[in-house]
């Protein structure tokens, strides 16, 4: 082709002096022509064709080679390749542009084949995260390694294809520098070894909801890389977690809840102790009219009988009777009334723990703290039911000649003046 282009520009007349440089000029124009129609070809035409067939087929996973462009970087291999082919064929294979032209095609075709699979890699974690239904393969931090490699070899080659040495001369070299690669990939190798353990113990997957307070992290996990953990807080905000704090440091998973199907509920009701008192016979049978109590007034009214009448018949304490009969107190039937409204409510699981318990007294009160589980891990159901409770029993606690504590405000001081 050199030697018809030489014999066509001596037809016309050309000087003898410009023959070489304008055979290499329309040569090369030639190669870029045909490298570039090829492209616009592939690009414009059988591309648009593929992403049609691929749009109106019923498979899903075509798809993700669509989304992540593996099919448009590979309309790139094409220009190319011609080119790598063409040149030897228009030029002449010993001339510095020929020479030039074939090593730029090999480094662009060797850059160009890494991207590929890098796409495709994509494309196989994609199809991953729709199908599997748990995902405690460490697929991010394989595929990084993977891609890390992948990049690596290509650059090894690309420079062993610009200084024309084979890539085993310059893998030979490496081995004097793997002290100084691992305290570059220090954090990557770290990474990897955090992520293969957080999937053999099934720690973290993408989706759970996890608290780091030491990174101020509280909210979903979004992706689990190989030197990084991405997780969105429930304010939008993203944190980004060294791979290896996820075993090097405690957290918090909640995905426990969520396969329980329920939510706990733990807050305390905190009592002034100075309005906890004993019940007259008329308060009891004021309190028998609601129907959550009936069965517990019933049972204690019969103990304080039979406790009656036991001391009713020893002499030394019926002289003693106000401190020695059993009585009935306003703490300990509103503790009763507690767990029957929760007992009853349909919000509440009652297959696992529903208690009301007293902790132990502080300067503030006497809490009583409200141990159930909503029957949802909806955050704003379990909130409304978690409200709805505490707003009954706030409510209702004067019923019991109880006082809810709360620290004096302005509106106590005026009352008071």
């Amino acid at each position: 082709m050199n030697e018809l282009i030489s014999a066509w520009l001596s037809e016309q007349g050309l000087n003898s002096e410009y023959i070489a440089s304008s055979t290499i000029f329309i040569g090369v124009s030639i190669i870029v022509l045909i490298s570039s129609l090829s492209y616009y070809l592939a690009k414009h035409q059988v591309l648009n064709l593929m992403n049609k067939l691929i749009i109106n087929s019923k498979n899903t996973w075509d798809d993700a080679l669509m989304e992540h462009g593996v099919l448009s970087r590979m309309t790139l291999l094409l220009p190319f390749v011609l080119l790598l082919f063409l040149t030897p064929l228009i030029l002449e294979s010993t001339s510095t542009v020929s020479i030039l032209l074939i090593v730029f095609s090999k480094v662009l075709l060797t850059f160009q084949i890494a991207r590929c699979i890098s796409a495709l890699l994509n494309v196989s974690r994609s199809i991953y995260h729709e199908s599997a239904q748990q995902r405690f393969l460490p697929l991010n931090a394989i595929i990084q390694i993977f891609k890390l490699a992948l990049y690596l070899v290509a650059g090894i080659v690309i420079v062993s294809l610009i200084i024309d040495r084979s890539p085993v001369y310059l893998l030979s070299g490496l081995g004097a520098l793997t002290a100084v690669l691992l305290l570059v990939f220090q954090d990557t190798i770290k990474g990897l070894v955090a992520s293969i353990q957080i999937s053999a113990n099934r720690m973290v997957v993408a989706g759970d909801w996890v608290e780091l307070p030491k990174y101020g992290a509280d909210g979903d996990v979004l992706e689990i890389g190989l030197s990084t953990v991405k997780i969105e807080n429930f304010d939008k905000t993203i944190t980004t977690v060294p791979t290896y704090a996820l075993i090097s440091d405690s957290f918090k998973n909640w995905r426990n809840m969520y396969h329980t199907g329920a939510r706990r509920i733990k807050r305390t009701i905190i009592i002034d102790i100075a309005s906890i008192d004993f019940y007259s016979t008329e308060k009891i049978n004021q309190l028998t009219t609601a129907h959550l109590l009936q069965d517990y007034l019933s049972d204690k009214k019969q103990q304080l009988e039979l406790n009656q009448q036991e001391q009713s018949n020893d002499e030394v304490l019926q002289s003693f009777n106000s401190l020695n009969s059993r009585q009935l107190t306003n703490i300990g039937t509103f503790r009763a009334y507690i767990t029957k409204y929760l007992q009853q409510n349909t919000q509440i699981r009652d297959d696992l723990t529903c208690m009301v318990r007293q902790l132990t007294a502080t300067e503030t009160g006497l809490p009583l703290e409200i141990y159930c589980f909503a029957n949802t891990t909806d955050w704003l159901a379990y909130e409304a039911i978690q409200a709805d409770i505490f707003d009954h029993l706030f409510a209702i606690a004067p019923q019991f000649d109880l006082r809810v504590f709360q620290h004096p405000s302005g509106h106590d001081w005026q009352q008071r003046s």
